[in-house]
């Protein structure tokens, strides 16, 4: 059966992102777009990302245009993310959530979680540090709400 370590991904300057490399770590993955309403979430994202990086938390930014939102290039994409919220989180060349070109790893998030389809962008998935499937956050949870349990999933040895 496969496992989070199982899939790659290309982020945004091209380099592959072998989330095997990330055993270990906690994973907060997010389907992002940068034109989105809840683009703001960008902020405590990254927040979330310098508070913990260092104590083993990666977050992993994966935009989509799937619901009309995201830029029209990937490197558009990065300048804005990096320019209007300061991310340094790794991102993603733009992937699709859902249909059939659907990016291997979210099929595999989605069909872990039994929650379906991504509904809207900013749908978060957290992974404890032995690549297991924590929880599916809906779009509407503020990155800030899911700090105590990041928190608590860092301190696990």
């Amino acid at each position: 059966m496969a496992t989070i370590y199982d899939y790659q991904l290309n982020e945004l300057d091209g380099s592959v992102l072998d989330l095997d490399k990330l055993r270990g770590k906690v994973l907060l993955i997010v389907n992002t777009a940068s034109k989105c309403g809840l683009a703001g979430q960008l902020n405590d994202l990254e927040a979330l990302y310098e508070k913990y990086h260092a104590k083993g938390l990666v977050v992993i930014g994966l935009p989509s245009n799937q619901f009309k939102n995201e830029l029209a290039t990937d490197s558009q994409t990065a300048n804005y993310c990096q320019l209007h919220y300061g991310v340094t989180f790794p991102m993603t060349q733009r992937v699709a959530v859902n249909g059939p070109e659907t990016t291997p790893v979210l099929k595999y998030l989605k069909a872990l979680s039994g929650h379906g389809a991504i509904k809207w962008n900013y749908t978060k998935f957290l992974i404890n540090r032995d690549g297991e499937l924590v929880h599916r956050y809906a779009p509407i949870t503020s990155p800030k709400k899911i700090d105590q349990e990041i928190d608590k999933l860092l301190s696990e040895s």
